[in-house]
């Protein structure tokens, strides 16, 4: 009889997953000198070693991938308030690498689970090269959704 009143959970997809040999590492950030070559492979303008190392410093926190020979190859960071706000920083994934779109994708998925998690119905933001904006569709970002337009100005 008890079995009648049960109702099946939805399924869920699963969540996605590394390539084998690559790791996912959140204790501890990576060099200031290794994201910064990530950072200008992808795409991004060199920035002083400095500012990047207070970047890291003082995000809330960040994922790294590293491949199988140990080297950096994707990235993100977090920044907020701890209560209404957080923002993706630096997302990247390596353009040589083969698993760039599957990189890109756990990167993604990894962030915003833990940000559910850690602060739920929080507003997210996220200022992406063209290479992720695959994997944030598929999360459910929206480009300049209701004509929203972020600006930004390089001091």
């Amino acid at each position: 009889m008890l079995d009648s009143l049960l109702i099946p959970f939805r399924s869920q997809p699963q969540p996605p997953v590394l390539p084998d040999g690559y790791s996912l590492v959140s204790e501890r950030p990576p060099l200031a000198e290794e994201l910064n070559a990530l950072l200008v492979v992808c795409g991004d303008p060199s920035r002083p070693l400095a500012r990047l190392e207070a970047a890291l410093e003082r995000s809330t926190w960040q994922l790294s991938v590293l491949n199988p020979a140990g080297q950096l190859v994707g990235f993100v960071r977090v920044t907020s308030d701890l209560a209404l706000n957080a923002n993706l920083w630096d997302l990247s994934a390596h353009p040589a690498d083969p698993q760039q779109e599957q990189l890109m994708i756990v990167l993604v998925h990894t962030a915003l689970s833990r940000l559910r998690r850690e602060l739920p119905g929080c507003s997210i933001s996220v200022a992406a090269a063209p290479m992720a904006q695959e994997a944030l569709k598929r999360h459910g970002f929206v480009v300049d959704p209701g004509g929203i337009r972020a600006m930004g100005l390089s001091l």
